[in-house]
């Protein structure tokens, strides 16, 4: 077999394959890239067991078979190429590689590609529902910071899809904040829904960053497949009760605040340096103003600051930690958000005061008792 590509094309789709590969193997051929080469079409493959991706670049060849390479030995050795065509030359006995540049040769051995892992095939009887790419990813980029990293609560560290014929919902949550992201220019033709996992959801924000079309999502009892572009991604999906959302989400917060954005987060990061103990800053609300604070009595250190708002509500102190509030300020895009408070020991919301086109999106955080 023998091929030859651009040092830079191949380079990119290596690097998005990488990104499949866990960082510790029980079996070696998970550390490698199962390239199958049909004349002038590479396919290349990359898995972990639980999340597979597939792509296709078009190259200069001649011969068919598939073999796997390391994937660190390899990406390693393309990043240090400026752009030039490579020749790869493959012994279909011992699958033995050699590389040809324009200044020399580089040669290391393959696996037989027939011992690596099938790809899991979605059955044709399915689900599934389109959307467009540019919608996906603006809904993972809101959701997926949300999730939870806790192995004891495994649906919570993925993105629930609530899928009906009017719109779909995506939902994340770590129990300390959630996030409820609505858009109704996409929908599924049935009601139903799915838990995808954090890996391969970071995975379809990398690769939808430079796709333009639309995105076909099939998804069964266990797994779900994602088809864009020459790009195929299949996971298995997270098994479990996803918690009612919708129950959680207070209904009656008549103390409404609405502030610069730009400045409430800049705000909460420069008082945030001198929470780092306790990681909680206290926000205290009175007739157009927030008084943001924090102190760490152990490094007898304080900060405060006090911002301008439009306040319609009674006096009150809160507490939030920190990053939690930094990160969610930081997912809303509009230029004011809107803050909804009960009372102090009730979530708040957190939405921004103009949505998007098509979208409705809410984020809920919890608060931190005060001592006060």
């Amino acid at each position: 077999m023998k091929f030859q590509v651009s040092s830079t094309k191949l380079l990119q789709q290596m690097q998005i394959l990488s990104r499949v590969i866990a960082t510790k193997n029980s079996l070696p051929i998970l550390e490698t890239v199962l390239f199958e080469i049909d004349g002038n079409q590479l396919k290349l493959t990359a898995t972990d067991s639980e999340t597979a991706i597939r792509t296709e670049i078009e190259v200069e060849g001649e011969g068919q078979g598939k073999v796997a390479f390391d994937v660190k030995r390899l990406l390693d050795t393309l990043k240090e190429f400026p752009e030039q065509p490579l020749t790869f030359e493959i012994n279909d006995q011992n699958f033995g590689l050699n590389i040809v540049s324009s200044n020399g040769n580089y040669s290391f051995v393959g696996v037989n590609g027939a011992e690596y892992p099938e790809m899991v095939a979605v059955p044709e009887e399915a689900n599934s529902f389109t959307i467009a790419a540019g919608t996906l990813l603006e809904a993972l980029n809101k959701t997926v910071f949300c999730t939870a990293d806790d192995p004891l609560r495994p649906v919570m560290t993925g993105v629930f899809f609530d899928l009906n014929p009017e719109r779909i919902t995506l939902v994340a949550t770590d129990a300390h904040r959630l996030v409820r992201y609505i858009n109704v220019s996409a929908h599924a033709d049935i009601q139903s829904n799915f838990i995808l996992p954090k890996k391969p959801a970071n995975l379809l924000r990398n690769v939808l960053a430079k796709e333009q079309g639309d995105v076909v999502v099939t998804f069964s009892e266990k797994n779900v497949c994602f088809e864009f572009g020459k790009t195929v991604i299949v996971c298995r999906q997270i098994e479990g009760r996803f918690p009612n959302y919708n129950a959680v989400i207070p209904k009656d917060n008549n103390n409404k605040i609405v502030v610069d954005r730009q400045t409430i987060l800049n705000a909460a990061k420069r008082v945030a340096v001198f929470a780092a103990g306790t990681g909680l800053i206290k926000l205290t609300l009175s007739a157009n103003q927030i008084n943001i604070s924090a102190q760490d009595i152990d490094f007898s250190t304080s900060a405060e600051e006090t911002i301008e708002c439009s306040y319609d509500g009674v006096p009150m102190n809160i507490g939030f930690k920190a990053p939690f509030l930094i990160e969610v300020l930081g997912a809303v895009q509009s230029d004011n958000v809107i803050i909804e408070l009960s009372d102090p020991s009730k979530a708040g919301l957190i939405l921004p005061f103009e949505n998007e086109e098509n979208e409705d999106i809410v984020m809920l955080l919890m608060p931190m008792l005060l001592n006060d």
